[in-house]
Formats: structure tokens, sequence, C-alpha cells
């Protein structure tokens, strides 16, 4: 068969032959693969800098994705470290970390959608008790989790969202999806009074929101829960302690670890289904897998799509 190989971290994946996987457990299971997203954990674990990277090479990178099974069914499979993921023609899953999808989905679609989808859509299911009527900051709102945040959020009741961002081209699209303003990092206090920030940013940029945004808040006796879940701006941030003794702030991470695999497992058929149903935009570009050498590093608003 065809894979995308890692052989080197600075390094993109070579489409070329691959060997067959084989199942060696009876929690194997032997698939086709059908779509795969290309998701910034994908670039992470297959460069070894992301915390559940294996650091094995070679590598077929790929952490989730569509695939057949030997019955003909579809299932969404998220994998757990392995060398063999899901950029190859098939791949071994494990039958317990996927759930079953309608035979009518769109593979790309679905693909595209899980992985980012599923950042916000843990974070408020499964780290915090969110009621209706909160209102949520997303942090990071014009990428693709970002933008599917707005809309889970949304639909899980907040009565407002506030969307921030670097690019105000960008930002200036997000109010058709949920949001009800959009703002710049510089203008961060109009969001002083939220409820839960959903962070995709981390780094510097953080750690100077977070205090403006404290200082700002009307009554900072009211508690304010700040939602780690993402770090494009880095892995580190400097939080004052300032920050922690002068207002109600909780600050937790939401990912790989903090939720156990079988909650993820427990919210993905809701998830799937809200995809499956037009619910949530979802922006996907259908690329060959064979092209994964010009896609690994391509700079697109839509989340690339893998097909064999």
């Amino acid at each position: 068969m065809h894979a995308a190989v890692i052989t080197a971290f600075n390094t993109p994946p070579i489409y070329r032959e691959h060997p067959e996987p084989v199942a060696t457990g009876e929690n194997e299971m032997v698939v086709e693969v059908l779509a795969a997203g290309l998701h910034h954990l994908t670039r992470a674990k297959a460069d070894g800098s992301h915390y559940s990277s294996s650091g094995v090479l070679p590598l077929v990178p790929g952490a989730d994705g569509v695939v057949r099974d030997n019955q003909g069914r579809l299932r969404y499979a998220a994998l757990d470290d392995t060398a063999l993921g899901t950029f190859a023609e098939r791949t071994v899953i494990d039958p317990r970390r996927s759930v079953l999808l309608p035979d009518n989905i769109d593979p790309v679609q679905i693909a595209a959608a899980m992985n980012p989808g599923m950042s916000s859509w843990v974070a408020l299911r499964r780290r915090v008790d969110f009621p209706k009527g909160q209102r949520v900051l997303v942090l990071g709102a014009t990428g693709s989790a970002g933008r599917m945040a707005i809309q889970i959020a949304k639909r899980f009741g907040a009565s407002e969202v506030i969307a921030a961002g670097r690019d105000a081209a960008r930002l200036a699209a997000l109010p058709a999806l949920g949001a009800d303003e959009a703002i710049t990092f510089d203008q961060i206090e109009r969001a002083a009074d939220v409820d839960v920030v959903l962070d995709y940013v981390w780094g510097e940029p953080t750690g100077q929101a977070m205090m403006r945004l404290l200082t700002a808040r009307t009554d900072r006796s009211v508690p304010l829960t700040w939602i780690e879940i993402g770090s494009i701006a880095g892995d580190l941030a400097l939080v004052p302690s300032a920050a922690l003794r002068g207002a109600r702030l909780q600050i937790i991470g939401s990912g790989i670890g903090s939720v156990s695999p079988r909650d993820f497992i427990r919210e993905l058929p809701e998830l799937a289904a809200t995809v499956a149903e037009g619910a949530i935009e979802v922006r996907a570009r259908r690329i060959p897998l064979a092209e994964i050498s010009q896609a690994w590093t391509a700079e697109t608003d839509e989340r690339i799509v893998l097909v064999p």
C-alpha cells in the first residue's frame, strides 16, 4: 500500500510504498482509510513537539480519520500513539476508540470537523459546568477550531460569545457564525465580564490579555474559568501572581490526559451527528494523499483533508 512517511522530524512526509498493516491483538482492526484531517495536533505529533508525541521514526502521521471496517461500516476513529497513523491507504484502529457513522455522511466533512470541533465541545462538556446563559470569550477565534468554538458555545446555550483575534478581515466574518462581537487583542477589555475563556493562543499574548481583562472586570469576585486548549503563540505564558490573587480566576486545561479517552469517545457520536446535519459550518479542502509533501506546509483558511 501507499502512505505518507516521515523519516526526520524537520522534513515533510514523503508519499511512498509502505508495508501493509497487521492486526496483532484482539482489540485491533485493519481498516480502509477514506479521509484524514491534517490538524495542528497531527503536525505537532509528527515533528515531536506535542507532549503526547511518541518520538518514534519512521512515522506515518495522522491522528484520526473516517475509515471503513471489514464489514463495510463507516467509522470515525481516533488513534492512540502509534507509528502507523491515518495518512495511509489502510491502518490499524482500536474499535473501542471509534464510533459508527451513518452511511450517507460525507467522510471529508467529518474528517475535517471532528478534531477541531472536539476541542471546544469536550472542554465545555467535560472540563467545566456550563449552564445556559454563560458568556464566552474565544481567543484565537479566526482558526478552524476557534470558528467552530463560536458555534458550539452558542449551541450549548451561551448568551454571548466574543471572538478575539489578530486578523481584522477574518474577524469581520465571525458574526455570521454567531459571534456577538469580534475584537482584536488590543480591545480585550471589551470582554472583561465573560464567564469562560476558550484559549487557543497561550504564549505571550495570553499573558498580556489575561491581566488586562481581569483588571477591567466589573466585579473581580465573579468566577472566571480560563480553559487552555491550544498554544499557537507559544508553550509558555507569563501569568502574574496578581492575576490569581486579585480575581476569582481558575486556569484549567482541556486535552489528551486532562480528559479521559472514554469521555472523549462518549462525546463523539453527538458531535458527528451535529456536523452531519450541517449545524456547524466546516471549511474543508480535499487533497489527494499523494500530494502530502506540498499540503504539509500549505497555509489556508480551510481544513486540509487527505484522501488516499
